[in-house]
Order: structure tokens, then C-alpha cells, then sequence
């Protein structure tokens, strides 16, 4: 009776348009409040507290933060510049183009539709002027923007390391090579594309070559694109070097990034922090909340013994590992397409981690094969938060990215089971490394 109350009044709220951590909240509320045989309401006060105390957490505003005032300080533009003067005299090159600079970005700002949105901004009007389809360069832009939930620093990965008690670090590196590899996979289906629709030529046009322009040591060292690339290495090299932890390496990319856009690159000015301390205040409190929600609904969960019955159920179909993964996988995904990334990541990680530790599969590689299954939900409806910013980003309707996106999701279930059932794509640098 508390489990169907709990996930009956949830799905409820869900469908009434609330919010995930207002349903969190108001669902474990009502099992505390109404229903017999129940913990006392203080267990909410206290889950959501426990929930809230941890160290790791204080990175995802910082990092939230970063990431706003680099897309607001001009990073973004030097970013499409570099990428071009790597890779875009191929054919399909500002495709390319596209895909690696989602690529950079991911590595700056640890959000998918963040990325969408700043290279979206960018890459999409100059693609439509060489003769690409607006469509598909939304839908290349909204599957690249994936790679920011894979590719270090990655929020999800935080929150997976918060919840199952993995390392952070760990985490970080082992999404580097999955990140990619769907990389590559998305340059594949669009050369492919390319080649089938016979799209022009990738140089582009005076606008770009401008971009491009900021990439050159001839521009002059202050607006050198290098001062934006360098900021992965900057965190990553911090963490793997023990110079600080995951946390401190967000508050250095904070005031790197600020130093950067107002001081070097001069793009953002001071009368313009106010928006985006309050435009990254929103997010990461709108994250946090649906942290501290989440911990009183996991643990009703818990005490109704919730993931004991759901692993009983999964193993009742099958023993073999591969099926078993291939079922978590499927519902993965199905989860993916209606629910938040990180909310689905605090609910099912204390239900699924047993069950999968149990059949050998280690926590860190799971932590990769959950965030990328959820990830692929940024790119499929009803809720696909990439759709949504790519379509107002391109100015297509969602039906038209929807059919352009398509070749491209078949591309993510490919590299989504090489992901799944080859562990050493995800463990192969933690275990050199760390």
C-alpha cells in the first residue's frame, strides 16, 4: 500500500505538470502523514537533511556557475573557432565542427542542454548558410549535446557519486572514453548523411571565418582560443594530480572563468554578473532541491523493501548478466523518455546498484551505463529538454527534429551496448590513472 501511494501520488503530480522535486516531496508527505504503519513525519525532515550534508554536492552550483559565465563570456564562439581550425577542411566539416565543439563545450560547462544552447547559438545559422537543412543541424546539435552528461565535469556523475558512495574522481574519468566514442559515432551518421544528401561544401562563411579567425595567435594572446581549451585541463589536471578534490576543482573553474570572460576576452562585464549568478542560482537550486526531496522518497523506498523486490523480479526473469543488464538497460531508457535525468538517477540508484553489483558489474562502470541510458532521454520525446532548446534554438518544429534526430538515436543504441558490455571502454582509464 505505501509503495503504490507513494509512486501513484508521484506519477500524479507528474502528469499535473509539477515539478520533479515538488512531487518528490508532496508524495513522500502524504505516505508519512496519512497512511498507518508509517514513520513519523520528522523521518522527511531528517532524510532531507542527510541528503543535503554532503561536500561533493557544494561542485554542482559551482560548476553550474562556471559554466553560465563562460557560455555568457564569449568561451563558447572561441570553442566553434578552434574546433574548425581542426577539423573543419573535411567534407561535412562544420558537421564535424559541430560535434567536437559540443565536445569542448561539455568539458566546460557539465550540462547537456547548456550545450546545446551555446554551441546551438553558433554552429546552426552557419550550417543552414552553407546549404545544410536546419533540421538536421538541430538534431546533430541535440545529440552531440549528450556528451555533456559523459564527457568530465558531468553533474549526473556527481549526483551517481553522491548516491552510491563512488568516487567522484573515478567517475569523471571513466566517462571520458564514452564520451568519445559517441563523438565519433555522431561525425559517422553525419558524414553518412552528408554523402547520401549530397550537402555543400563545409567551408564557411565570412561570419564563421570570423569566429575562426579568434583561434589564430595572429588575433593577438588575449582573445587566443587556448585560454577557453585550457579549462579542462585545469580541473582534470587538478583532481588526478591530488592538487585538490572534485569540489574545489569546481571553485576553480569559477574564478578562472571569471577572470577569463571579464579580464581576458573582455566579453562579459561586470553589470552583467547579477543575471548570471541568478540564472545559475535558479538552476542549482532547482538541482539541490530535488536532491534533498529525493532522499526522504529513497528511503520509504528502503524500508519498503522496494529494491530487494525489484531485484527478485529482475532475476526471477533471468541469472545471466547480459540479460539482466539488457532488462535494466530497457527500462532505462523507457525511464529516460518521462523523467528528469538527476531525479531518476537519486530514485533508481539505491534500487539497481544491488542487483547489478550482485551479478559482478562494477559500481563505476554502472554509474557510466546508467548516465548515458538517461542521457539519450535528453534526445527523445515527451520529455527531451535537448528537443525542446534545439527547436528554439533552430527555429524547426519538434516533428521535423524529431525525424531528423532519428538516424541519430539508432547511433546512440549502438554505442550505448558497446558501452554496456564492454566494461573496459568505462574502467580503462580509472585503472591506469588512479
Amino acid at each position: 500500500m505505501v509503495t503504490f501511494t507513494l509512486f501513484g501520488v508521484f506519477l500524479l503530480l507528474v502528469l499535473l505538470g509539477a515539478p520533479v522535486a515538488i512531487c518528490l516531496g508532496v508524495s513522500s508527505l502524504v505516505v508519512l502523514e496519512y497512511l498507518p504503519k508509517t514513520p513519523n513525519i520528522a523521518l522527511l525532515a531528517k532524510s532531507a537533511v542527510m541528503g543535503g550534508n554532503s561536500f561533493p554536492l557544494v561542485a554542482i552550483p559551482l560548476f553550474v556557475l562556471a559554466g553560465e559565465i563562460m557560455q555568457r563570456g564569449g568561451l563558447s564562439s572561441r570553442i566553434v573557432g578552434a574546433a574548425y581550425s581542426l577539423v573543419g577542411h573535411y567534407k561535412a566539416g562544420l558537421a564535424y565542427v559541430n560535434v567536437l565543439a559540443s565536445m569542448f563545450f561539455a568539458a566546460i560547462s557539465g550540462s547537456s542542454p547548456a550545450t546545446v544552447a551555446a554551441i546551438g547559438s553558433n554552429m546552426i545559422p552557419e550550417m543552414e548558410r552553407v546549404g545544410y537543412k536546419r533540421p538536421f543541424s538541430a538534431a546533430i546539435t541535440a545529440a552531440a549535446g549528450i556528451t555533456g552528461v559523459m564527457i568530465p565535469p558531468s553533474i549526473p556523475l556527481i549526483i551517481y557519486g553522491v548516491t552510491a558512495n563512488q568516487s567522484i574522481g573515478k567517475l569523471f574519468l571513466a566517462g571520458v572514453i564514452p564520451g568519445l566514442l559517441f563523438g565519433l559515432g555522431f561525425m559517422f551518421v553525419a558524414k553518412m548523411n552528408v554523402n547520401k544528401n549530397l550537402f555543400p561544401a563545409s567551408r564557411a562563411s565570412n561570419n564563421m571565418e570570423q569566429a575562426i579567425s579568434s583561434a589564430s595567435v595572429k588575433k593577438g594572446w588575449r582573445d587566443h582560443s587556448i585560454w577557453a581549451l585550457i579549462v579542462p585541463v585545469i580541473i582534470l589536471g587538478g583532481i588526478y594530480g591530488g592538487i585538490f578534490t572534485p569540489t574545489e576543482a569546481a571553485g576553480v573553474a569559477v574564478v578562472y572563468a571569471l577572470l577569463v570572460s571579464l579580464y581576458i576576452y573582455s566579453d562579459l562585464k561586470v553589470s552583467d554578473l547579477g543575471s548570471v549568478f541568478l540564472k545559475s542560482g535558479l538552476t542549482s537550486a532547482t538541482v539541490l532541491v530535488m536532491v534533498v526531496m529525493a532522499s526522504s522518497f529513497g528511503r520509504l523506498l528502503t524500508l519498503e523493501r522496494v529494491p530487494v523486490e525489484v531485484a527478485n523480479a529482475i532475476t526471477s526473469v533471468s541469472e545471466n548478466p547480459l540479460i539482466v543488464l539488457l532488462l535494466i538497460n530497457i527500462m532505462l531508457l523507457i525511464v529516460g523518455m518521462f523523467m528528469e535525468t538527476i531525479a531518476s538517477i537519486i530514485i533508481l540508484t539505491p534500487i539497481l546498484l544491488p542487483i547489478v553489483q550482485l551479478m559482478g558489474v562494477d559500481p563505476i562502470h554502472f554509474g557510466v551505463i546508467m548516465t548515458v541510458n538517461l542521457a539519450i532521454g535528453f534526445c527523445t520525446p515527451p520529455l527531451g529538454a535537448n528537443l525542446f532548446v534545439a527547436t528554439g534554438v533552430a527555429n524547426v518544429t519538434l516533428e521535423e527534429l524529431v525525424k531528423a534526430i532519428i538516424p541519430f538515436l539508432f547511433a546512440m543504441l549502438v554505442m550505448l551496448v558497446m558501452v554496456t558490455f564492454i566494461p573496459h571502454l568505462s574502467l580503462f582509464l580509472p585503472s591506469i590513472i588512479l
